[in-house]
Protein backbone atom coordinates (compact mmCIF):
# COMPACT_ATOMS: atom_id res chain seq x y z
CA UNK A 1 0.00 0.00 0.00
CA UNK A 2 1.42 3.40 -1.01
CA UNK A 3 -0.14 6.33 0.45
CA UNK A 4 -1.35 8.97 -1.67
CA UNK A 5 -2.28 12.60 -0.89
CA UNK A 6 -4.28 15.05 -2.17
CA UNK A 7 -3.48 18.05 -4.18
CA UNK A 8 -3.24 20.21 -0.74
CA UNK A 9 -1.25 17.68 1.08
CA UNK A 10 1.39 17.77 -1.65
CA UNK A 11 1.21 21.41 -2.08
CA UNK A 12 2.23 21.51 1.74
CA UNK A 13 5.02 19.37 1.12
CA UNK A 14 6.74 20.78 -2.08
CA UNK A 15 6.36 24.25 -0.21
CA UNK A 16 8.23 22.67 3.23
CA UNK A 17 10.98 21.45 0.86
CA UNK A 18 11.69 24.54 -0.93
CA UNK A 19 11.91 26.38 2.81
CA UNK A 20 14.49 22.98 3.16
CA UNK A 21 16.47 24.13 0.28
CA UNK A 22 16.23 28.12 0.12
CA UNK A 23 17.18 27.51 4.68
CA UNK A 24 18.88 24.17 5.64
CA UNK A 25 22.45 25.54 6.63
CA UNK A 26 25.35 23.83 4.69
CA UNK A 27 26.68 22.86 8.22
CA UNK A 28 23.87 20.32 8.81
CA UNK A 29 25.98 17.72 6.66
CA UNK A 30 29.59 18.53 7.65
CA UNK A 31 29.74 20.28 11.17
CA UNK A 32 30.44 18.34 13.79
CA UNK A 33 27.08 17.59 15.72
CA UNK A 34 28.38 17.32 19.53
CA UNK A 35 25.91 14.59 21.41
CA UNK A 36 25.58 16.56 24.38
CA UNK A 37 23.54 19.48 24.24
CA UNK A 38 26.04 21.71 26.20
CA UNK A 39 27.89 21.60 23.38
CA UNK A 40 25.50 21.80 20.93
CA UNK A 41 26.62 24.39 18.02
CA UNK A 42 24.74 27.77 17.38
CA UNK A 43 23.96 27.06 14.09
CA UNK A 44 21.67 24.04 15.76
CA UNK A 45 19.73 26.63 18.21
CA UNK A 46 19.30 29.04 15.48
CA UNK A 47 17.93 26.78 12.38
CA UNK A 48 15.30 25.63 15.32
CA UNK A 49 14.34 29.08 15.94
CA UNK A 50 14.23 29.59 12.12
CA UNK A 51 11.81 26.76 12.12
CA UNK A 52 9.75 27.92 14.42
CA UNK A 53 9.38 31.39 13.28
CA UNK A 54 8.56 30.25 10.05
CA UNK A 55 5.71 27.38 11.23
CA UNK A 56 8.00 25.12 9.91
CA UNK A 57 8.83 23.27 13.68
CA UNK A 58 5.71 21.54 14.48
CA UNK A 59 3.43 22.18 11.71
CA UNK A 60 0.32 20.91 14.00
CA UNK A 61 0.67 23.53 16.30
CA UNK A 62 -1.04 26.73 16.23
CA UNK A 63 1.52 30.13 14.80
CA UNK A 64 2.01 31.20 18.18
CA UNK A 65 3.40 28.15 19.07
CA UNK A 66 5.61 27.35 15.65
CA UNK A 67 3.23 25.23 13.72
CA UNK A 68 0.43 26.37 11.34
CA UNK A 69 -2.46 24.49 12.13
CA UNK A 70 -1.56 22.03 9.67
CA UNK A 71 -3.79 18.12 9.22
CA UNK A 72 -2.30 14.97 10.40
CA UNK A 73 -1.28 14.06 6.84
CA UNK A 74 0.27 17.50 6.34
CA UNK A 75 2.24 17.06 9.30
CA UNK A 76 3.29 12.96 8.29
CA UNK A 77 4.66 14.80 4.65
CA UNK A 78 6.33 17.33 7.11
CA UNK A 79 8.41 14.55 8.98
CA UNK A 80 8.54 12.39 5.93
CA UNK A 81 10.68 15.75 4.14
CA UNK A 82 13.06 15.91 7.48
CA UNK A 83 13.61 12.34 7.20
CA UNK A 84 14.63 12.01 3.47
CA UNK A 85 17.31 14.70 4.09
CA UNK A 86 18.06 12.61 7.35
CA UNK A 87 17.84 16.15 9.35
CA UNK A 88 16.63 16.86 13.01
CA UNK A 89 13.96 19.63 13.27
CA UNK A 90 15.22 19.74 16.69
CA UNK A 91 18.22 19.39 19.04
CA UNK A 92 15.93 18.60 22.14
CA UNK A 93 13.36 16.36 20.20
CA UNK A 94 11.82 14.93 23.89
CA UNK A 95 11.46 18.49 25.04
CA UNK A 96 9.99 19.76 21.49
CA UNK A 97 7.84 17.03 20.61
CA UNK A 98 6.68 15.73 23.96
CA UNK A 99 7.33 18.29 26.90
CA UNK A 100 6.22 21.10 24.75
CA UNK A 101 3.28 19.39 23.28
CA UNK A 102 2.61 18.08 26.82
CA UNK A 103 2.19 21.61 28.09
CA UNK A 104 0.34 22.90 25.18
CA UNK A 105 -2.34 19.95 25.92
CA UNK A 106 -2.35 20.74 29.60
CA UNK A 107 -1.01 23.33 30.64
CA UNK A 108 -2.12 26.98 31.59
CA UNK A 109 -1.77 29.84 29.93
CA UNK A 110 1.50 30.59 32.01
CA UNK A 111 2.97 27.55 31.80
CA UNK A 112 2.44 27.76 27.83
CA UNK A 113 4.79 31.01 27.59
CA UNK A 114 6.85 30.33 30.39
CA UNK A 115 7.79 26.87 29.51
CA UNK A 116 6.48 25.88 26.20
CA UNK A 117 7.76 28.77 24.03
CA UNK A 118 10.91 29.13 25.22
CA UNK A 119 11.38 25.39 24.86
CA UNK A 120 10.33 25.66 21.37
CA UNK A 121 12.37 28.31 20.94
CA UNK A 122 15.39 26.59 21.81
CA UNK A 123 15.76 28.99 24.19
CA UNK A 124 16.15 26.17 27.33
CA UNK A 125 16.01 22.41 27.20
CA UNK A 126 13.78 20.15 28.87
CA UNK A 127 14.11 16.28 30.32
CA UNK A 128 11.20 13.95 31.18
CA UNK A 129 11.12 12.25 34.24
CA UNK A 130 9.04 9.33 34.17
CA UNK A 131 11.17 5.72 35.13
CA UNK A 132 12.26 4.76 38.12
CA UNK A 133 14.50 1.94 39.37
CA UNK A 134 11.19 0.01 40.27
CA UNK A 135 8.84 1.76 37.67
CA UNK A 136 10.11 0.95 34.22
CA UNK A 137 7.51 0.90 31.52
CA UNK A 138 4.69 0.30 33.95
CA UNK A 139 4.31 3.98 35.21
CA UNK A 140 1.81 3.22 37.88
CA UNK A 141 4.36 1.64 39.97
CA UNK A 142 6.59 4.88 40.44
CA UNK A 143 7.44 5.63 43.88
CA UNK A 144 8.52 9.22 43.91
CA UNK A 145 6.54 11.25 46.34
CA UNK A 146 5.14 15.01 46.14
CA UNK A 147 3.71 15.94 49.72
CA UNK A 148 2.03 18.95 50.00
CA UNK A 149 3.38 21.50 51.89
CA UNK A 150 1.00 24.85 51.87
CA UNK A 151 1.04 26.22 48.39
CA UNK A 152 4.26 24.08 47.15
CA UNK A 153 5.15 20.81 46.99
CA UNK A 154 7.90 18.74 48.35
CA UNK A 155 9.39 16.56 46.06
CA UNK A 156 11.97 12.92 47.07
CA UNK A 157 12.58 10.18 45.37
CA UNK A 158 14.59 9.18 42.35
CA UNK A 159 14.92 8.60 38.77
CA UNK A 160 16.49 6.80 36.10
CA UNK A 161 17.15 6.58 32.06
CA UNK A 162 16.41 10.28 31.83
CA UNK A 163 17.28 11.36 28.47
CA UNK A 164 19.34 14.50 28.61
CA UNK A 165 18.56 15.35 32.34
CA UNK A 166 22.28 16.59 32.77
CA UNK A 167 21.56 19.26 29.74
CA UNK A 168 18.04 20.18 30.73
CA UNK A 169 16.92 22.88 32.23
CA UNK A 170 13.48 21.67 33.36
CA UNK A 171 12.38 18.32 34.09
CA UNK A 172 8.45 17.18 33.16
CA UNK A 173 8.27 15.00 36.32
CA UNK A 174 5.52 12.52 37.02
CA UNK A 175 4.78 11.88 41.06
CA UNK A 176 2.61 10.35 43.15
CA UNK A 177 0.53 13.31 44.82
CA UNK A 178 -2.12 10.79 46.84
CA UNK A 179 -0.79 7.18 48.13
CA UNK A 180 -4.08 5.65 48.69
CA UNK A 181 -5.62 6.36 45.43
CA UNK A 182 -5.50 3.24 43.10
CA UNK A 183 -1.74 3.30 41.18
CA UNK A 184 -3.31 4.87 38.00
CA UNK A 185 -5.25 7.73 39.85
CA UNK A 186 -2.47 9.31 42.11
CA UNK A 187 -0.12 10.34 39.98
CA UNK A 188 0.44 14.07 39.43
CA UNK A 189 2.69 15.66 36.76
CA UNK A 190 5.24 18.84 38.07
CA UNK A 191 7.67 20.94 36.57
CA UNK A 192 10.85 21.48 38.31
CA UNK A 193 13.67 23.09 37.40
CA UNK A 194 16.87 21.26 37.23
CA UNK A 195 18.89 24.27 39.40
CA UNK A 196 16.03 23.76 42.09
CA UNK A 197 18.35 22.99 45.72
CA UNK A 198 17.61 18.99 46.29
CA UNK A 199 18.19 18.18 42.37
CA UNK A 200 20.76 15.47 41.77
CA UNK A 201 21.21 14.75 38.02
CA UNK A 202 24.15 12.12 37.48
CA UNK A 203 25.13 10.74 33.91
CA UNK A 204 26.25 7.28 33.63
CA UNK A 205 27.61 5.62 30.94
CA UNK A 206 26.07 3.09 28.27
CA UNK A 207 27.35 0.37 26.41
CA UNK A 208 28.27 2.61 23.73
CA UNK A 209 30.95 4.52 25.48
CA UNK A 210 32.27 6.51 28.45
CA UNK A 211 31.21 9.81 25.70
CA UNK A 212 27.68 8.86 25.71
CA UNK A 213 25.80 10.61 28.19
CA UNK A 214 22.19 10.20 27.15
CA UNK A 215 20.79 8.54 30.35
CA UNK A 216 21.01 10.28 33.93
CA UNK A 217 19.66 8.96 37.30
CA UNK A 218 17.76 11.95 38.54
CA UNK A 219 17.57 12.42 42.78
CA UNK A 220 15.21 14.51 44.50
CA UNK A 221 15.42 15.22 48.22
CA UNK A 222 13.35 17.92 50.03
CA UNK A 223 12.88 19.62 46.54
CA UNK A 224 10.18 22.83 46.90
CA UNK A 225 8.16 23.21 43.42
CA UNK A 226 5.60 25.84 43.42
CA UNK A 227 1.80 24.60 43.16
CA UNK A 228 1.95 26.75 40.24
CA UNK A 229 3.90 24.34 38.54
CA UNK A 230 1.69 21.37 38.86
CA UNK A 231 0.68 20.72 34.74
CA UNK A 232 -2.93 19.35 34.26
CA UNK A 233 -5.10 18.39 37.17
CA UNK A 234 -4.23 17.26 40.41
CA UNK A 235 -3.89 13.21 40.46
CA UNK A 236 -4.59 13.68 36.52
CA UNK A 237 -1.10 12.15 35.67
CA UNK A 238 -2.22 9.30 33.72
CA UNK A 239 -3.96 11.12 31.42
CA UNK A 240 -1.49 13.41 30.88
CA UNK A 241 1.15 10.63 30.22
CA UNK A 242 -1.20 8.98 27.43
CA UNK A 243 -1.60 12.40 25.60
CA UNK A 244 1.59 13.27 25.55
CA UNK A 245 2.79 10.16 24.16
CA UNK A 246 -0.40 9.70 22.01
CA UNK A 247 1.37 11.95 18.45
CA UNK A 248 4.52 10.44 19.21
CA UNK A 249 3.07 6.75 18.85
CA UNK A 250 1.12 7.51 15.61
CA UNK A 251 4.15 8.55 14.25
CA UNK A 252 6.76 6.42 15.72
CA UNK A 253 6.71 4.01 13.13
CA UNK A 254 8.66 6.79 10.15
CA UNK A 255 11.06 6.74 12.11
CA UNK A 256 12.30 3.51 12.91
CA UNK A 257 11.12 2.97 8.77
CA UNK A 258 13.78 5.58 7.63
CA UNK A 259 16.79 4.06 10.38
CA UNK A 260 15.94 0.78 8.73
CA UNK A 261 16.36 2.27 5.02
CA UNK A 262 19.44 3.51 6.37
CA UNK A 263 20.91 0.33 6.80
CA UNK A 264 19.98 -1.15 4.20
CA UNK A 265 20.67 1.52 1.70
CA UNK A 266 24.47 1.88 3.46
CA UNK A 267 24.54 -2.11 2.92
CA UNK A 268 23.34 -1.77 -0.61
CA UNK A 269 26.39 -0.79 -2.61
CA UNK A 270 28.90 -3.09 -1.27
CA UNK A 271 26.96 -5.79 -0.90
CA UNK A 272 27.86 -6.78 2.54
CA UNK A 273 24.97 -8.24 4.19
CA UNK A 274 24.08 -12.17 3.43
CA UNK A 275 21.45 -12.37 0.60
CA UNK A 276 18.80 -13.59 2.73
CA UNK A 277 19.48 -11.18 5.50
CA UNK A 278 19.19 -8.56 3.50
CA UNK A 279 16.21 -9.51 1.65
CA UNK A 280 14.73 -10.23 5.21
CA UNK A 281 15.46 -6.42 6.26
CA UNK A 282 13.70 -5.02 2.84
CA UNK A 283 10.74 -7.27 3.38
CA UNK A 284 10.60 -5.73 7.13
CA UNK A 285 10.86 -2.00 6.03
CA UNK A 286 8.32 -2.61 2.89
CA UNK A 287 5.87 -4.29 5.67
CA UNK A 288 6.22 -1.45 8.12
CA UNK A 289 5.39 1.20 5.41
CA UNK A 290 2.44 -1.03 4.64
CA UNK A 291 0.96 -1.16 8.20
CA UNK A 292 2.18 2.34 9.21
CA UNK A 293 0.38 4.00 6.05
CA UNK A 294 -2.97 2.14 6.89
CA UNK A 295 -2.43 3.16 10.48
CA UNK A 296 -1.61 6.70 9.42
CA UNK A 297 -4.94 6.67 7.07
CA UNK A 298 -6.92 5.25 9.79
CA UNK A 299 -5.91 8.56 12.27
CA UNK A 300 -6.57 10.34 9.73
CA UNK A 301 -10.09 9.78 9.77
CA UNK A 302 -10.37 9.71 13.44
CA UNK A 303 -10.05 6.08 13.86
CA UNK A 304 -7.76 5.28 16.88
CA UNK A 305 -6.06 1.78 16.96
CA UNK A 306 -4.25 1.32 20.01
CA UNK A 307 -3.16 -2.31 19.03
CA UNK A 308 -2.21 -1.27 15.38
CA UNK A 309 0.12 0.73 17.03
CA UNK A 310 1.61 -2.11 19.04
CA UNK A 311 2.22 -3.85 16.30
CA UNK A 312 4.25 -1.11 14.38
CA UNK A 313 6.13 -0.32 17.33
CA UNK A 314 7.35 -3.83 17.66
CA UNK A 315 7.82 -4.49 14.01
CA UNK A 316 9.71 -1.77 13.53
CA UNK A 317 12.26 -1.72 16.78
CA UNK A 318 13.07 -5.31 16.30
CA UNK A 319 13.50 -5.40 12.59
CA UNK A 320 15.76 -2.17 13.49
CA UNK A 321 17.87 -4.37 15.65
CA UNK A 322 18.12 -7.56 14.00
CA UNK A 323 19.13 -5.74 10.35
CA UNK A 324 22.17 -3.49 12.40
CA UNK A 325 23.13 -6.59 13.72
CA UNK A 326 23.15 -8.16 10.49
CA UNK A 327 25.12 -5.31 9.42
CA UNK A 328 27.72 -5.20 12.22
CA UNK A 329 28.19 -8.99 11.60
CA UNK A 330 29.32 -8.12 7.70
CA UNK A 331 31.42 -5.22 8.74
CA UNK A 332 33.48 -7.06 10.81
CA UNK A 333 36.28 -5.94 12.88
CA UNK A 334 35.62 -2.63 10.96
CA UNK A 335 32.12 -2.21 12.44
CA UNK A 336 33.83 -1.09 15.59
CA UNK A 337 35.74 1.93 14.31
CA UNK A 338 34.36 5.09 14.63
CA UNK A 339 35.12 7.51 11.60
CA UNK A 340 37.11 10.26 12.03
CA UNK A 341 34.55 13.07 12.32
CA UNK A 342 32.96 11.22 15.98
CA UNK A 343 33.79 10.45 19.19
CA UNK A 344 32.12 13.01 21.21
CA UNK A 345 30.74 14.76 18.49
CA UNK A 346 29.54 13.83 15.25
CA UNK A 347 27.70 15.29 12.26
CA UNK A 348 23.99 16.64 12.41
CA UNK A 349 23.65 14.02 9.30
CA UNK A 350 21.09 11.34 11.18
CA UNK A 351 23.14 8.43 9.51
CA UNK A 352 26.32 9.43 10.61
CA UNK A 353 25.30 10.54 14.46
CA UNK A 354 25.67 6.94 15.13
CA UNK A 355 28.63 6.73 13.27
CA UNK A 356 29.87 2.90 14.08
CA UNK A 357 28.01 -0.02 13.23
CA UNK A 358 28.43 -1.16 16.68
CA UNK A 359 27.00 1.99 17.97
CA UNK A 360 24.15 2.10 15.72
CA UNK A 361 23.37 -1.90 16.60
CA UNK A 362 23.90 -1.26 20.78
CA UNK A 363 21.63 2.19 20.17
CA UNK A 364 19.17 -0.12 18.79
CA UNK A 365 17.84 -1.88 21.85
CA UNK A 366 16.79 1.59 23.16
CA UNK A 367 14.53 0.95 20.70
CA UNK A 368 12.56 -2.09 21.88
CA UNK A 369 12.52 -0.86 25.42
CA UNK A 370 11.79 3.00 24.93
CA UNK A 371 7.68 3.91 24.24
CA UNK A 372 6.92 0.39 26.02
CA UNK A 373 8.93 -2.59 26.34
CA UNK A 374 8.36 -5.43 23.32
CA UNK A 375 6.81 -7.59 26.00
CA UNK A 376 4.77 -5.16 26.85
CA UNK A 377 3.43 -4.62 22.72
CA UNK A 378 3.14 -8.44 22.63
CA UNK A 379 0.73 -8.77 25.62
CA UNK A 380 -1.67 -5.74 23.88
CA UNK A 381 -1.72 -7.43 20.55
CA UNK A 382 -2.23 -10.98 22.37
CA UNK A 383 -5.02 -9.27 24.25
CA UNK A 384 -7.00 -6.90 22.03
CA UNK A 385 -5.96 -8.76 18.44
CA UNK A 386 -5.67 -12.40 19.42
CA UNK A 387 -8.88 -12.22 22.55
CA UNK A 388 -6.29 -13.99 24.54
CA UNK A 389 -6.77 -13.85 28.35
CA UNK A 390 -4.61 -12.11 30.49
CA UNK A 391 -1.59 -13.66 32.32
Amino acid sequence: MQLTFDAEVEDFRAEFAAFLEANLPAEADTLERPRSVSHMPGWARRWQRLLFDNGWLLPGNPPEFGGRNATLLQQFVHLEELCRRRIYHSFNPQGVNIIAASLLSFGTDEQKQRWAVPILRAEITASLGMSEPSAGSDLASLRTRADRDGDDYIVNGQKVWTSGAHDADVLLTFVRTDPDAPKHKGISVLLIPTDTPGVVCRPFPTICGIDDKDFNEVFFTDVRVPGENLVGPLNGGWRVANGSLGHERTMMWLGFADRLDNVIADFRPDGALERDQFATAVMDYQALRLLGSRALARAARGEEDVPALSVLKLLGSEAEMVASGHALDAAGSAGLVHPANSGPYAPMNLDSYFASWFERHARSFSGTIAGGTSEIHRNIIAQQVLGLPRG
